[in-house]
């Protein structure tokens, strides 16, 4: 398949800022992460899950795509709109800007990883949320379901919370079996980078082929520019999308 078409706050100061006391990831990986205080990107989760025609909860009862080689593909993302630090409201969260292009891009199915229980829409509120959930490993429990079964490659999309994927990626990973999938993640940030969750994904799923993942800085995602489109696009590209 061929495609013509062209994925957060700087180190907070700790005593301070609402949502800056990042909380490293087990062995992380430092060429994908800074070495600072990682900062917290919230999202909400929106009522849309994104298809290329429909909103759906799950994909239990749909065939999956193929691309050329015959490759059955899935977008998973998690992504949360309303109050973000540095782009305001939004309508969609910065990730899910992102894996909408993927899906397009890729002729992929979507789908969007959302929590029983809804995450504040306030910013600060929805920090002290995701705070106390990394503090106890927590696994929020998910909306929706999906047949992983039917798909080889899953495109794994979140932002960075608290230097690590929100909590209910790690409820996603759980939920399923990856065993001899390719996983390719990519994620949004404001200054951390992947934070070192490329390799957690790798620990965390042994069974599956990790590939190299994109990151992408929040505001560029809202804003989602030519340029930004271009550098996700290259990234497919290098991938063999």
């Amino acid at each position: 398949m061929k495609h013509k078409a062209s994925v957060i706050v700087p180190s907070l100061f700790i005593a301070l800022a609402m949502c800056a006391c990042g909380i490293s990831l087990p062995a992380p990986d430092t060429a994908e992460t800074s070495n600072t205080v990682e900062e917290t990107v919230i999202e909400q989760p929106s009522d849309e899950t994104i298809t290329d025609d429909s909103t759906f909860s799950s994909l239990d009862e749909t065939a999956a795509p193929t691309d050329s080689d015959g490759r059955n593909i899935l977008v998973a993302y998690f992504s949360r709109a309303d109050e973000n630090y540095n782009v305001g409201t939004v309508e969609k969260g910065n990730t899910q800007m992102i894996a909408e292009y993927i899906a397009g891009e890729v002729g992929a199915d979507s789908f969007h990883i959302e929590t029983v229980t809804p995450y504040p829409a306030n910013y600060e509120e929805c920090c002290d949320t995701a705070k106390q959930e990394l503090a106890d490993n927590a696994r929020p429990e998910l909306s929706g379901t999906v047949d992983m079964e039917q798909y080889d490659i899953i495109f794994l999309g979140y932002p960075i919370w608290w230097g690590d994927m929100p909590m209910a990626v790690y409820t996603f990973m759980d939920s399923y079996d990856f065993s001899g999938k390719t996983v390719i993640p990519f994620n949004t940030h404001e200054g951390s980078g992947a934070s070192g969750t490329y390799s957690a994904i790798e620990d965390y799923l042994p069974g599956a082929q990790v590939q190299e993942g994109l990151a992408v800085q929040g505001r560029d995602a809202q804003e989602f520019s030519n340029e930004t489109q271009q550098s996700v696009r290259d990234w497919l590209d290098e991938l063999g999308f």
